[in-house]
């Protein structure tokens, strides 16, 4: 995947716009931040926790990372050459639904 075609998933949930986030490409949900092309190829995605994302990394090492930057913050990279259009759907949505109201919920149509 690249993150044209990322967009164009998130984008048809509801409040969700293309943005930028220290100078690169990012998706919001209206101002809150959701992820961001951390550099071509790697995104870096907003968790809820630490433990979620040290689950997702254990859970998957060859498409979930972090850099130690990233310790201490509930973030996770992902490698876009390792996923799939179905699995960034379901990721998306998790966080997604996270900050949505419950306008934008209702207004979702999977």
């Amino acid at each position: 995947m690249d993150f044209d075609e990322v967009f164009a998933i998130a984008f048809a949930f509801p409040g969700v716009v293309r943005s930028t986030s220290y100078g690169t490409p990012s998706i919001k949900l209206g101002t809150k931040f959701l992820l961001r092309e951390r550099e071509p190829g790697i995104l870096a995605v907003q968790r809820p926790s630490i433990d979620e994302r040290d689950m997702l990394i254990e859970a998957d090492p060859d498409l979930f990372f972090i850099t130690d930057h990233y310790r201490d913050y509930p973030y996770v990279l992902i490698r876009l050459d390792r996923l799939t259009p179905d699995h960034f759907r379901a990721l998306f949505e998790t966080i997604w639904r996270e900050k949505a109201n419950k306008s934008q919920v209702s207004a979702y149509k999977p």
